[in-house]
């Protein structure tokens, strides 16, 4: 009997404990700080009926002594099909905090050793039904990232129909960022133009809201907010249309999307881990500039030796020849051109299946025996796009496409270029994955265009090389506003879309197609260096590059494309940029102005802290469509004064 009321005693206790627990959500937080203890996170459980969820955080930076916020009270939480995991979930464990301490390599990119370094935590919580949700927190030294987690195990599919994730930037926040494209026959591609310091909280034009990455400077942090290690098991998300008091939440692509293939909502079985939500923070747009994070939170390299994959330069024909991948004679052209000027690629575009005066293994032959590899063009779809440019019906299929890469491996192709995704569905990020994983089974580099946006694939898959998703040199012939926007946004992408990944612009355009440009020589010539891409893509044709002066030329032929590390030097998205980029030890600086006047400049090298280089200087030269060069010693503690033309700019190679 007195065993009957000691249990009885204790199923009650254990009852009032439980209730008590879940009362006193309201009451709990959690904070993980970044090893520098300068950045920290707090989720909390809060008990606000306003609030379509009871899991928020909050991010604070530590100045000079003094606590501010960078990102205010913002929503957590989840929904599936089948129950959500956004109101009353009740903590159940926090694990101990664990410090992450990696070094990794990369093939490409501004810095080619990195190091991952970061506080991690994990909490978990059950919702009403008792099932089980885990928050997973980083904390770095210039950022904070957060993922959701699905722990349980089951064969069932689950469907996600909602993520209710926000970031409230504070207020008199300024915003440097994308709308979302409206569905067509070529869109949503990411290739708009960004909003220059527009007011954060102002609502997108479009319905279909705003595009990652999203750049922001508030109460003096500079914030840059996007996504990684996206994997086959969920959509690309983007920004909803308003943000009202400056909060951003997350959503879904559109049903028509993708010419309406696929569906909206992910789905998979469990356990299920979503991709990171990263939010980049520094006290100088530098920060965003030099941060790697995006590719430390993404998986390491698959399996396998890539030392077959070799960033490089190539010709690229289309732009200014619309009809040359038709031409053998064209192409043959280009590909003298790339063995001229010591570029290891040439780029051969759309339709070159229908190629006169020769075919495209003829072609490769001939680049091989010049040393030259060639990259081939093709269209990824399939039903999910409906543009004719050919080949066509491949890549969408996992027979022809692996069959079409070991015919490929055996010419010696080295790569493609792969168009017209439009859509950031599941299914198509399940393609995007399954094309690279395959690619790097026949030895070759992959290169999207029309796609979506870099979210630390190049580190996961080390054969990914580049991705567009930017609106880039080809707009000088199909869009009248580009060449009045250009000359600001080149300054913006560094900052924005590049920051996040490799970006296949196609720069260094001197000839006008279209419309024409109102950039100088020099600042086309500087995008090389101010953008980075695994393989730079020359857009102009061969008589304009081969006219230039020796001193251009020569720069071309020996401009890098991977770098050992990376330094902002100076600038604001929308004014000006000026970089330096080391390759072995060689220092290549590259600056461009934004504006209508012209600057003079004094660049301080600090990082440069011993020894003397020849200083070799390419500028602006009496008009924009001419340069000058100039030639003098440099040693560590010099300042480099430069003078950039309006909409101008240079580039300078310091070697010792």
């Amino acid at each position: 009997m007195f065993r009957n009321s000691l249990l009885k005693t204790i199923a009650v206790l254990l009852t009032m404990i439980t209730l008590y627990s879940f009362k006193m959500a309201g009451d709990q937080s959690w904070e993980l700080k970044s090893p520098d203890k300068n950045l920290s996170i707090t989720i909390s459980s809060v008990n606000d009926s306003k609030m379509k969820t009871n899991l928020v955080y909050e991010v604070n930076a530590l100045r000079n002594g003094k606590t501010t916020t960078v990102i205010e009270t913002s929503p957590l939480g989840i929904e599936r099909k089948d129950q959500k995991f956004s109101k009353n979930l009740l903590f159940v464990s926090k694990s101990g905090e664990k410090l992450i301490d990696e070094k990794y390599s990369l093939m490409i990119g501004r810095q080619r050793e990195c190091v991952n370094y970061a506080k991690e935590v994990e909490l978990t919580f059950k919702n009403e039904k008792g099932s089980l949700i885990k928050l997973v927190v980083r904390a770095y030294n210039d950022g904070i990232a957060f993922k959701y987690v699905f722990p349980e195990r089951s064969e069932m599919v689950f469907t996600v129909t909602r993520e209710l994730t926000g970031f409230k930037i504070p207020e008199g926040g300024k915003a440097w960022i994308e709308r979302y494209d409206v569905p067509s026959k070529y869109t949503p591609a990411y290739e708009k133009f960004y909003e220059n310091g527009i007011p954060s909280g102002t609502a997108s034009p479009n319905a279909e809201g705003w595009a990652f990455p999203a750049l922001f400077h508030a109460n003096g942090s500079w914030i840059l907010i996007s996504e990684a290690n996206l994997s086959p098991k969920y959509c690309g998300i983007r920004l909803e249309q308003n943000a009202p008091d400056g909060l951003y939440k997350v959503r879904f692509p559109e049903e028509k999307d993708g010419s309406g293939v696929g569906e909206v909502e992910p789905k998979s079985a469990l356990p299920w881990e979503m991709p990171w939500r990263m939010i980049v923070i520094g006290t100088t747009p530098g920060a965003i500039v030099e941060s790697n994070m995006v590719y430390s939170l993404s998986d390491p390299a698959i399996p396998g030796d890539f030392s077959w994959v070799k960033p490089g330069r190539a010709s690229w024909s289309w732009l200014t020849e619309n009809d040359s991948p038709k031409s053998y004679n064209a192409l043959k052209a280009f590909v003298d051109l790339s063995a001229e000027l010591k570029w290891e690629y040439s780029l051969v575009d759309a339709n070159w299946d229908l190629m006169q005066g020769g075919n495209i293994e003829q072609l490769v032959k001939y680049a091989n025996s010049k040393g030259i590899g060639i990259l081939m063009w093709y269209n990824s779809g399939g039903p999910h796009n409906t543009v004719t440019e050919r080949p066509r019906d491949i890549m969408n299929n996992p027979q022809k496409r692996k069959a079409e890469f070991k015919k490929l491996q055996l010419w010696g192709v080295k790569g493609v270029k792969i168009d017209f995704w439009q859509s950031d569905k599941q299914n198509l990020i399940t393609l995007y994955h399954e094309v690279m994983k395959d690619a790097a089974d026949y030895h070759i580099m992959v290169n999207f265009h029309g796609c979506t946006i870099p979210r630390g694939w190049s580190r996961t898959y080390p054969n990914l090389i580049s991705m567009e998703a930017v609106k880039g040199e080809e707009n000088y012939l199909f869009d009248q506003p580009y060449p009045e926007a250009a000359p600001i946004r080149n300054s913006i992408l560094p900052f924005t879309r590049n920051a996040i990944g490799p970006m296949d612009y196609t720069p260094v355009g001197f000839s006008n197609v279209k419309y024409p440009h109102l950039t100088s020589f020099a600042h086309e010539l500087a995008l090389s260096l101010i953008f980075n891409s695994g393989i730079l893509h020359f857009a102009d044709n061969v008589q304009s590059y081969l006219a230039q002066p020796d001193y251009v030329k020569e720069f071309i032929k020996i401009v890098p494309v991977v770098f050992d590390e990376t330094r902002y030097v100076e600038g604001e998205p929308g004014k000006l940029i000026i970089l330096a980029g080391r390759h072995c030890n060689t220092w290549y600086l590259s600056g461009i102005n934004s504006e209508n006047q012209s600057k003079e400049v004094s660049i301080e090298l600090p990082f440069i802290s011993k020894g003397q280089y020849s200083l070799n200087l390419i500028n602006d030269g009496e008009d924009n469509k001419s340069f000058s060069n100039r030639k003098s010693n440099f040693k560590a503690g010099d300042h480099i004064n430069v003078t950039l033309a309006r909409r101008g700019g240079f580039v300078a190679v310091l070697e010792n």
